[in-house]
């Protein structure tokens, strides 16, 4: 095939952007590719699959070539160097695959081969092979290629290799009858776990011939499946499942293998039971379960023999094992309520399990920010969840930021901010994007009037440890936090510097950690502003330099005469209220600039009496002239003498909290 030479087909120009196509809808200019909404069907990576950093997963980052690479760390010199080596090798590794369904295997065969400039024929074999295969394997399949993206394969990869299938499907249906539909289902499932973007259809279209089977399979996957009503489901659904039951039947078949193991000591049939489930990314499941049962029955010495042999013989990894004794470790309150010795018996569970090898030492170095209130009352811990929970569903009916703020200042509890933090964003993971938005938004003004980078970081925190039992109910919670940590960056709420505190306050391996790692890549892409400024549709749109654009473009129409209700209409418009600080700046500034006091200071006035510019967003205005007046002098000699009159006649007026004429 042309696209295999290296020759510039259809597969490389849209692997490679060269072609462009309309896409309608307000496509970003790149190609249209959006903010990666990251699946949950990406478990492995939870585990560490990969073993990149989070640099690593960057397309244009220039590294040390993968071959070279594997020949450091494994001595390895049967490293394939064209393409005909690369496929000899990569048909076992997925074989293997389909034979154990070890999702960390297959990366970890795939990763020693190197060749990463190969890696899409990998995308194109592993469809090929399932085609052809039972539903189990096609289920297998998409599991992978969901694992195995950003980590392993990369954006480029992933559609390179989608597309030289596509080129392919006439020689497909020699073999395969049905090859159209099941591809069409591979290529849909690809977008519902988005490790294709929608656009791609469109691009790919545009490419193949017009009458081509390739046609055929994008126009079954839009018309029938990804169009119809519940399609997500639908697809997922399609083959199965990775799992053929719901969370909860896999939990209640766990429970008794595990009660079934207590009660025969059979260790063989137990492990037998943990295989058959196929779900070695659930094994956490297993830990916890066996844990809180070697607590609740006293049967320690059986549990810690299973899980030790468990680890011993690979059924349980590494990092599994971790997770799930970090699951327990969480729950330990809520379990001492049933068993009042809990606490000292996990720390026996944990001290042997670390004594005989099978427990990662660092797992006893984690604290968490919770563990800093302890001391406080549980009654007014419990009163101030309740009540900010009543705050924040009001908040969600009515959009009224100043009310909840003054609702959150009457409970006069600041130390629980990290609390409330996790309340809003976790109430706002079950819901619509509209809450999602809000959510974001409503913290983006609490860091201005509220809390402060410390509470915000403490209140991620205790998000991010909790993530794996947030996931049993909110199956893509780890990517929405990782959105939801990446528009705190964007909103100006946290500094990048913050992500790696955050994530060193983590458990390693830990599927915190991992979701920290995914909004460091979130923040990396390109046009990573718009794009996470718009990731739930967005109050706005807006990055924060094209609001400050239009914010002075605004100031300066009615500094030119402009009409002073238009001009408020317009900061409406921007619809940022958690930012009008820089209306109040950017006006101070021009009025000092242009010798045009009145006008400016009426506009601000009007702002003020319309409630549109808050008493808490003008004091920020202030102060934040008030930092850079040294800075201003050098161009405005009498900054200082302006800027003390306007303090002044906004005192009179009330603009400001009286915690910033005292400090002035």
């Amino acid at each position: 095939m042309a696209a295999e030479e290296g020759a510039m087909s259809p597969t490389r120009m849209l692997a490679e952007g060269h072609l462009r196509v309309a896409t309608g809808g307000g496509a970003p200019a790149d190609g249209g590719i959006a903010v990666r909404h990251l699946p949950h069907h990406h478990y492995a990576k939870k585990d560490g699959v990969g073993g990149k950093t989070e640099q690593g997963n960057l397309e244009d980052e220039v590294s040390l070539p993968s071959q070279e690479l594997n020949k450091v760390v494994n001595g390895n010199s049967k490293v394939p160097a064209t393409l005909d080596e690369y496929k000899k090798l990569v048909v076992p590794v997925v074989e293997e695959y389909f034979s154990t369904g070890d999702v960390e295997l297959a990366a970890s065969e795939l990763r020693g081969l190197g060749s990463d400039q190969f890696q899409h024929y990998f995308v194109k074999k592993l469809i090929s092979m399932a085609m052809d295969r039972h539903d189990k394997e096609k289920e297998m399949a998409s599991v992978l290629l969901s694992a195995l993206y950003a980590d392993l394969l990369s954006s480029h990869m992933m559609s390179e290799g989608f597309m030289m299938v596509l080129e392919s499907t006439e020689d497909l249906t020699v073999d395969i009858p049905d090859a159209v539909d099941v591809l069409a289902v591979f290529v849909a499932r690809a977008v519902v776990d988005e490790i294709l973007p929608p656009v791609f259809l469109i691009r790919a279209r545009a490419l193949l011939p017009e009458f081509s089977k390739g046609i055929e399979v994008l126009q079954v996957a839009e018309k029938s499946y990804l169009s119809a009503p519940h399609h997500a489901e639908l697809v997922e659904r399609k083959w199965g499942g990775s799992t053929h039951f719901t969370v909860e039947e896999v939990k209640k078949r766990i429970q008794d293998i595990l009660r079934e193991y207590i009660e025969s000591g059979d260790i063989d049939e137990a492990f037998r039971c943990i295989r058959e489930l196929s779900l070695p990314f659930f094994h956490h499941e297993v830990v916890k379960r066996a844990l809180t049962f070697g607590m609740e029955m006293s049967s320690q010495p059986l549990i810690l023999k299973l899980l030790k042999e468990a680890t011993a013989g690979c059924l349980i990894s590494s990092n599994q094992m971790s997770k799930g004794f970090s699951r327990v470790a969480e729950s330990i309150d809520d379990l001492s309520l049933d068993i009042p010795s809990a606490k000292t018996l996990f720390d026996k569970l944990v001290s042997t399990a670390i004594s005989e090898g099978w427990l990662d030492a660092s797992f006893s170095k984690s604290a968490t920010p919770e563990e800093d209130m302890r001391n406080a009352s549980g009654e007014k811990i419990k009163h101030f969840k309740i009540e900010s929970g009543h705050i924040i569903q009001e908040y969600f009916l009515s959009d009224d930021v100043p009310e909840l703020i003054r609702s959150l200042e009457e409970l006069s509890a600041p130390e629980y901010n990290p609390i409330f933090l996790k309340k809003l964003i976790t109430l706002a993971l079950d819901r619509k994007n509209r809450e999602k938005e809000m959510a974001s938004v409503l913290l983006s003004s609490l860091s201005l009037e509220l809390f402060t980078t410390d509470d915000i970081m403490k209140g991620f925190i205790m998000l991010l440890q909790s993530a794996e039992d947030t996931a049993l109910d909110i199956v893509d919670a780890p990517s929405e936090l990782a959105l939801f940590l990446a528009r705190a960056v964007i909103d100006e709420v946290l500094i990048p510097l913050n992500l790696d505190e955050i994530s060193s306050r983590l458990r390693p391996n830990s599927s915190g950690r991992q979701t920290v790692q995914m909004a460091r890549a979130l923040l990396s892409a390109r046009h990573s502003g718009e794009r996470i400024l718009r990731c739930w549709g967005g109050g706005t749109g807006w990055a924060v330099e094209d609001a400050k654009d239009k914010i002075s473009k605004l100031l300066e129409e009615y500094n030119t005469g402009g009409d002073l209700g238009e001009a408020c209409r317009c900061i409406r418009d921007l619809g940022m209220p958690f930012f009008n600080h820089e209306v109040v700046k950017k006006a101070l500034v021009m009025a000092m600039e242009k010798q045009n006091d009145a006008s400016i200071l009426a506009l601000l006035q009007e702002c003020f009496g319309e409630g549109l510019i808050t008493i808490n967003q003008m004091t920020k205005g202030f102060a934040r002239v008030k930092e850079g007046l040294d800075d201003l002098i050098l161009d405005i000699p009498n900054a200082q003498e302006k800027f003390g009159a306007y303090v002044e006649l906004a005192t009179g007026r009330g603009w400001l909290l009286p915690t910033f004429t005292a400090a002035a």
